[in-house]
């Protein structure tokens, strides 16, 4: 279940924003639910999607539903018409696309591998991440991987900070001759200050804070660390400013940069907010001399430069290859039991007869005992061959569990029902990743 820029608008998806406390929160809050076994939160810029698996459907969805109204404080009322819900296959598929970043703003962006690693590790530490979701992500990750490796995606993948710094220099100038000044110090500001050092940036700064973490930024991309009391000073001196918080409110309001504006008269100066909710108070675009670029500036300039049809199709045809491959994997999963089982009967019928022939028979020759017994296992791996073989048959096609093997090993080898029911059972509805 989740929403994305694709179906909320820009001052809804501001409003169900969550930093990183209220999103541990909410993970508490949906595992405390009845039906949902695992949780994985995708919470970014321009998403909000909960991965779960569950044990009833319906009741999870409302249970997500609910949590996710309480959590961002929006009615459920007004939330209902911008979720989207999907499950089974049609939740795997979207995670892939997701992964290979058909689903983002710039299409083919790559940053939302890292933030589905984050929302791993995240749901890893916190034991809300169990077996099924880790291979849903874990598989996630490679297909993300494998069709930027394999395919032109990243030929166009223009990133939301590549299109903000663009924008900018069309209002300041070339970024060669301009003073970059990045607010925050977490991933996104990564990205930001190192596209800004790679463009050849006069002169780059950091301003964050957590001290610790501006200083650790600058380290890695050749900036300056600022103090956040010096972010006056450093407004004064920019050319373009790119702000990424986890605040909930304006860190950049209009009398901040109006001062800011005072001390450099005819100077221009750019602003980029990446930020949700916004960074920078909407009212500055209208200050003299001040250009901002939103996150929904971007992301429409960015869907006017579509990705080419042929590399699109060759990365959708990727995930419905990869989809079909890890169900199969996840079945052959299913029913490996299925067979240990049947492979732990034959054993012990074998151990049984070679018993009763010991007992029958206690001065035979060793040799003869030995040859007797590698006959005994060669005639059941014949007898177990097919079996064996035919169940892997079915799993690629779907039929593995579903086809009621389980039943028609009980009822042909005489199996422990209790134990072949444990051991052969699917996956619960929906396999790994019931919602998205």
């Amino acid at each position: 279940m989740g929403i994305s820029h694709h179906s909320a608008p820009v001052s809804l998806l501001e409003r169900i924003s969550l930093d990183a406390a209220a999103a541990d929160a909410l993970t508490e809050v949906l595992l405390a639910g009845e039906h949902i076994d695992e949780v994985a939160l995708l919470a970014t810029c321009n998403r909000l999607e909960v991965y779960a698996e569950v044990s009833a459907f319906h009741g999870a969805v409302a249970h997500i539903g609910e949590a996710v109204s309480h959590a961002t404080g929006v009615d459920r009322d007004e939330l209902n018409p911008v979720f989207y819900v999907h499950y089974e296959d049609r939740a795997i598929a979207h995670v892939f696309s997701v992964a290979c970043g058909l689903d983002a703003m710039a299409v083919g962006e790559a940053q939302i591998l890292g933030q589905i690693r984050d929302a791993l590790a995240r749901g890893q530490a916190s034991g809300a991440v169990g077996h099924e979701l880790n291979l849903l992500l874990q598989h996630a990750l490679r297909v993300g991987k494998k069709a930027h490796s394999d395919t032109e995606l990243d030929r166009y993948g223009s990133s939301l900070v590549g299109t903000g710094l663009d924008r900018s220099e069309q209002h300041v100038g070339p970024i060669t001759g301009a003073s970059v000044l990045v607010v925050g110090a977490g991933a996104m500001s990564s990205l930001v200050a190192t596209t800004a050092a790679r463009r050849g940036a006069a002169s780059l700064a950091v301003v964050n804070r957590t001290p610790e973490r501006s200083t650790r930024l600058a380290a890695a991309t050749g900036a300056t660390a600022l103090a956040w009391d010096d972010l006056p000073d450093a407004l004064a001196e920019a050319d373009i400013v790119v702000s990424c918080t986890g605040a909930m409110g304006h860190v950049l309001d209009v009398a901040t940069v109006y001062a800011a504006m005072s001390r450099r008269p005819h100077r221009p100066l750019a602003f980029v907010d990446l930020a949700l909710p916004r960074d920078i108070e909407p009212e500055v675009a209208e200050l003299p001399g001040c250009a901002v670029s939103a996150l929904e500036d971007l992301g429409r300039e960015l869907k006017e430069a579509s990705i080419g049809g042929e590399t699109l199709r060759q990365v959708e045809d990727l995930v419905v290859a990869e989809v079909a491959t890890f169900l199969v994997s996840r079945r052959q999963e299913a029913v490996g039991p299925a067979v240990a089982a049947l492979r732990q009967h034959a054993a012990s019928v074998v151990r049984s007869e070679m018993a009763r022939l010991d007992a029958r028979a206690p001065d035979m020759d060793p040799v003869v005992r030995a040859e007797v017994k590698l006959a005994v296992h060669r005639v059941v791996e014949k007898l177990l061959h097919t079996p064996t073989v035919r169940v892997k048959e079915l799993t690629a096609r779907g039929r593995g569990v579903e086809g009621g093997y389980a039943d028609a090993l009980r009822e042909l080898f005489d199996l422990d029902h209790a134990h072949v029911s444990v051991v052969t059972r699917p996956p619960k509805r929906g396999g790994a990743g019931d919602l998205s």
